[in-house]
């Protein structure tokens, strides 16, 4: 009992020195703050806005965050305010930057998915005013998943090749973009990818073109991105047409606020009907 006591009270006072040099660190958004330089990073380190949104989904964000930190990006999260917005899975993620604080001239505008809360940015004029004033500067517009329907609301892919989650990618079209079923896509500037983990894909293919492909590969092989999946299921044709139709079913109500507002956007953004 005595030795129980007392790995508790050395615990306890472990952790308190750990709070109090906590304390004394800059947080992640203080670190943002400081000049490029101060982080470690090169003065021309790539300048990369990534879109933070309630309930998207945090492999969007995080496959490609950890893709661009390898290759040194100067990275910065972004959303109305610095409260932290809650995702898909319940995992609290907190911007850096606010919408005002974000540099006006860019390297890369980055939005991931996640149809509740992409709906919902699809539906909010200061969102897509955001997106479409950086997009207009930025040397590249990417998205993923169904963050890539934001950046069409946005009217940021009218004319573009790109693509998004196979369940709402038919939804492109209706805001201008033409569908091309890749998992990673370019278009010009424009880089979208496909669900979820291709993320990944789409990071390390952004990232050859900006810092070249021995920096890409260099990226893939710290992660050991080598994907073996246990099972053929990761697109509508490997799972099938009843496991398929089955999803749809699920995600249809969702997936009809998406085409809603998909719709009422093309007509402003003059696509034929």
């Amino acid at each position: 009992m005595e030795i129980e006591t007392l790995d508790r009270r050395a615990i306890l006072a472990l952790g308190g020195a750990l709070l109090a040099a906590g304390a004394a660190m800059p947080s992640l958004a203080e670190d943002k703050a400081l000049p490029t330089e101060a982080r470690g990073l090169p003065p021309d380190a790539p300048k990369a806005a990534m879109l933070v949104y309630p309930k998207m989904v945090p492999l969007d964000l995080i496959g490609p965050l950890t893709i661009f930190n390898l290759a040194r990006f100067d990275v910065r999260l972004v959303w109305k305010d610095k409260t932290p917005v809650v995702t898909s899975n319940g995992l609290s993620i907190a911007a850096t930057e606010t919408f005002d604080e974000c540099p006006a001239d860019l390297d890369v505008l980055f939005v991931p998915g996640g149809i509740a809360g992409t709906v919902a940015c699809m539906n909010d004029p200061m969102v897509l005013g955001f997106l479409a004033d950086r997009g207009a500067r930025a040397k590249w517009v990417t998205g993923v998943c169904t963050g890539t329907l934001v950046l069409a609301a946005a009217g940021l892919l009218k004319g573009y090749d790109a693509t998004s989650h196979w369940a709402v990618a038919d939804m492109l079209p209706l805001m201008g973009a033409r569908h091309v079923d890749h998992r990673v896509v370019r278009d010009r500037n424009r880089m979208t990818g496909g669900g979820v983990t291709a993320g990944i894909d789409f990071g390390l293919t952004l990232v050859a073109e900006i810092k070249g492909e021995e920096v890409a590969r260099t990226a893939q092989l710290t992660v050991e991105y080598a994907p073996a999946p246990p099972f053929a299921n990761g697109t509508p044709a490997e799972a099938g047409p009843e496991r398929a139709a089955a999803m749809r079913r699920s995600r249809k109500p969702i997936d009809d606020q998406a085409r809603a507002a998909a719709e009422r956007i093309g007509k402003t953004l003059d696509v034929p009907g």
